[in-house]
């Protein structure tokens, strides 16, 4: 499972590092999570600049795509020309996004008026995009997943890996990062608000 971490200057460093972390414990069952972006460099919200590891159009050749949040998602959704570049296919892809993320999901027609989730600094914006915001922290509807938080970023990663391989990959995943001492009440808790929302996958 190769998966498209869509990173664009001005990111939330733990909604990429994050779900690319959890997502690349997978590794020796053929997982690899590539932090993906229009240049060869983007620079985060806090000045964390990191080096691409695929270009914009590997979104269009992953098996999955998770689009983080970040400052300038915004200016993302009003630019015509970059949103014509991004063609995450829900028939063929999983795609999941995390706060302001989800509103370019909704440009590009991925939401509609299904329920979603999203931060509440963002909320206001992606409410206007016509998406039926929740007061949740995760949902998804078949292949597209959304999430609301930054520390929402293990259920984006834990649903993918349910998804695309099985529910007890992603629960061995989401083991290995889960605070000493509170694992299995992290995972439960991660798992049980995943499988209540994989009812229609």
């Amino acid at each position: 499972m190769q998966v498209a971490i869509l990173t664009f200057d001005g990111f939330n460093e733990l909604d990429s590092f994050v779900a690319a972390a959890i997502l690349n414990r997978l590794r020796p069952y053929g997982w690899t999570a590539h932090i993906t972006a229009p240049t060869e460099t983007v620079t985060s919200l806090n000045g964390v600049i990191v080096h691409r590891q695929r270009p914009l159009d590997f979104v269009e050749e992953a098996d999955a795509v998770l689009i983080g949040s970040g400052v300038r998602t915004r200016d993302i959704a009003a630019d015509l020309s970059m949103l014509a570049r991004l063609r995450p296919d829900p028939t063929r892809q999983l795609i999941a996004a995390q706060c302001s993320g989800t509103l370019l999901l909704a440009k590009l027609g991925l939401i509609g008026d299904l329920p979603a989730c999203t931060d509440l600094t963002n909320k206001k914006w992606v409410v206007e995009a016509g998406v039926n915001v929740i007061d949740a922290p995760f949902a998804a509807h078949g292949n597209v997943a959304t999430a609301g938080g930054c520390l929402a970023a293990p259920y984006l990663a834990g649903w993918m890996i349910a998804r695309g391989g099985s529910p007890d990959l992603a629960r061995e995943a989401l083991h290995y990062v889960a605070p000493v001492g509170e694992k299995d009440r992290f995972v439960n808790h991660a798992l049980a608000v995943i499988a209540g929302e994989m009812a229609d996958a």
